[in-house]
């Protein structure tokens, strides 16, 4: 088979010009070619069968990006979505009419915003934009808007809890979406908290939701000015927008959807209390994190030592934070790794877990 004399002769005058992406839309056999003067299409007229057909065109625009009628190299797709295509002239795959080659683009760790624009005019799918999303040259460009834009307006319909948090985790890097996008957001997660996962993993210290301040530590106000680590945290935490946190995690903590809200809202814990673990990296177990907390308050270093003076009234408070300190994922990796459980009866085997993290957090919160 060969390509008809129409479409073999408008393909190599469409080669000719400087192109900047291309996609086949295979339903209506058609080419289109986006160039700097904007968008050129050519109608293609099979003389076989159409797989076959739209195989020797690939081939035709392969040989002229690649200098190879092989196309998008089969034995390399395996790495597309791992983002290991990190050649210099990932712009080339852009004109294969591929769309595994595309998905590369979109993944690689030179995707400049320039190669996302052009990537999403080639195909737009949710798991491109959050990709792309992920460099910063395109969330910090003029497309990271763009992408986000789209992500908020299709995740109402998706309905993998991970895919929930991975996007809303995304959407909520500085400038990609306006306050009203943000607050209808977080309307959603009074239906659904998985929401609110993503939005403890993204803004911890700057959650939408209103929160009263505990007023009880005053006393401590000098140790901030000398940088005390324990003050610091104790000060974040009873702040509104630490109580703020300490609400969002509990109201994920009592109802975690499946395996990805829980492994999420413990991760996003860790990432915030850990600040005084004693051991950085090093996540415990729950009895492991409480012995360790009272080992630290019976022995406490000259910073801790300052606030127990400085606030006497603050003990149990802080041992809660130190407590919370130690864990973080690890702390219930064991349990789900034994279960493919998800819902109330996944909850319950997390119980032994959830149930004394949320005492500490109860502890943590504002008195009023």
């Amino acid at each position: 088979m060969e390509l008809s004399s129409e479409d073999a002769l408008r393909l190599n005058v469409l080669l000719t010009h400087a192109l900047q992406a291309v996609r086949i839309d295979e339903n209506s056999l058609t080419l289109y070619a986006l160039t700097e003067r904007g968008e050129a299409r050519v109608a293609l007229h099979p003389t076989g069968r159409k797989e076959q057909y739209l195989r020797l065109v690939r081939e035709l625009l392969s040989g002229h990006a690649l200098g190879s009628p092989g196309g998008y190299p089969l034995f390399i797709q395996r790495w597309t979505r791992m983002g290991q295509n990190s050649g210099e002239n990932i712009d080339k795959l852009l004109l294969l009419g591929e769309e595994e080659a595309v998905v590369s683009v979109a993944y690689s760790p030179r995707l400049t915003d320039e190669l996302a624009r052009r990537a999403w005019w080639c195909m737009q799918s949710g798991d491109n934009a959050r990709r792309m999303l992920e460099r910063a040259a395109v969330s910090q460009g003029s497309m990271g808007p763009v992408l986000a834009n789209y992500l908020v307006e299709h995740l109402p319909f998706e309905t993998s809890p991970h895919v929930i948090i991975d996007t809303v985790r995304i959407v909520l890097q500085p400038g990609l979406i306006d306050e009203q996008a943000m607050q209808r957001l977080w309307g959603r997660a009074k239906g659904d908290n998985t929401y609110y996962a993503g939005f403890l993993a993204a803004l911890p210290d700057a959650l939408p939701g209103q929160a009263m301040a505990h007023t009880g530590w005053s006393q401590i106000e000098p140790l901030l000015a000398a940088g005390n680590k324990y003050a610091r945290q104790l000060a974040r935490v009873l702040a509104a927008p630490g109580q703020a946190f300490l609400a969002a995690c509990e109201e994920v903590l009592r109802r975690p959807a499946d395996q990805d809200v829980a492994r999420s809202v413990f991760r996003s814990m860790g990432a915030y209390f850990g600040v005084l673990r004693q051991v950085a990296g090093g996540e415990l177990d729950l009895a492991m994190a409480e012995a360790m907390a009272q080992q630290r308050l019976d022995d406490p270093d000259r910073e801790l030592a300052a606030v127990l003076a400085a606030a006497p009234q603050c003990l149990a408070a802080l041992r809660a934070l130190l407590i919370l300190a130690e864990i973080g994922e690890f702390s219930v990796a064991p349990i789900l790794v034994r279960t493919t459980a998800i819902g109330s009866l996944m909850r319950r085997k997390l119980e032994p877990v959830s149930e004394p993290v949320m005492e500490q957090i109860a502890m943590l919160r504002a008195a009023g």
